[in-house]
C-alpha cells in the first residue's frame, strides 16, 4: 500500500486554509512545485517535503501519521463540555477529549460565596479571561481587585492567585490558559 503524498499535501494545505501560492511563499519554494507534488507528477525528496511542510508548519512524522479521514471536532455543544470543577465552583472544559491541546478554554461559574480555596493557586504558563456576568474578586501576586461583567484579566500563572465570589449573584467567566493544566 503506497501513500498518496500529493493528495495528503493537498488535504493538509486545505485544512490550514492555504492556497498553493501562499504555502509556496511560506515555504520558500515555487507554487509550481506545490502543484506538481499535489498532482503526483514529482515525488519530493524528504528534505524538499520537509521544507514545504515548514510552511504550514508541520513535522514530517505528523504529515505521515495524521488521520485525514477523521477530522478533530471543532464545535462543542454545552452538554459535551467536561466538568472539572468541584463544589460551588463550576469549571467546564472545552474540548476536554482532544489530544495535544496547547491551551485550555474554560466556561467558569462561581456560586455566591464560592472560592478557589484558602491556598493560593500557582502553575506554569499564563491565563486570562473575561467576566461575562456578575462579579469576582481576583487576587494575583498580592494585588486584589473586584471585576464586573465586561472586565478582564491576564497574568502569569506562576504568580499566586485566587478567585472569590463575595457577591449574592452567580459569576460567570470565560477564560483560557496555556499550557493547559488539565
Amino acid at each position: 500500500m503506497s501513500l498518496d503524498v500529493g493528495a495528503r499535501l493537498r488535504a493538509v494545505r486545505q485544512m490550514y486554509g492555504l492556497s498553493q501560492r501562499e504555502l509556496a511563499k511560506r515555504a520558500g519554494v515555487t507554487n509550481g512545485l506545490i502543484s506538481l507534488i499535489e498532482q503526483n507528477r514529482v515525488s519530493p525528496s524528504v528534505s524538499s517535503l520537509k521544507k514545504v511542510l515548514d510552511g504550514v508548519p508541520m513535522a514530517l512524522a505528523d504529515f505521515f501519521t495524521l488521520d485525514l479521514t477523521q477530522k478533530p471536532p471543532v464545535f462543542f455543544p454545552r452538554e459535551e463540555l467536561t466538568e472539572i470543577g468541584a463544589g460551588r465552583v463550576g469549571l467546564r472544559l472545552v474540548g476536554g477529549r482532544l489530544a495535544k491541546r496547547s491551551m485550555a478554554i474554560l466556561h467558569e461559574h462561581y456560586e455566591p460565596g464560592a472560592d478557589t480555596g484558602e491556598e493560593m493557586l500557582t502553575h506554569e504558563g499564563e491565563e486570562g479571561g473575561v467576566v461575562v456576568r456578575g462579579r469576582i474578586e481576583l487576587t494575583v501576586g498580592g494585588e486584589t481587585r473586584t471585576l464586573s461583567a465586561g472586565d478582564a484579566y491576564y497574568f502569569r500563572s506562576s504568580l499566586p492567585h485566587r478567585f472569590r465570589n463575595l457577591s449574592r449573584e452567580e459569576c460567570e467567566i470565560v477564560s483560557a490558559s496555556a499550557p493547559p493544566t488539565f
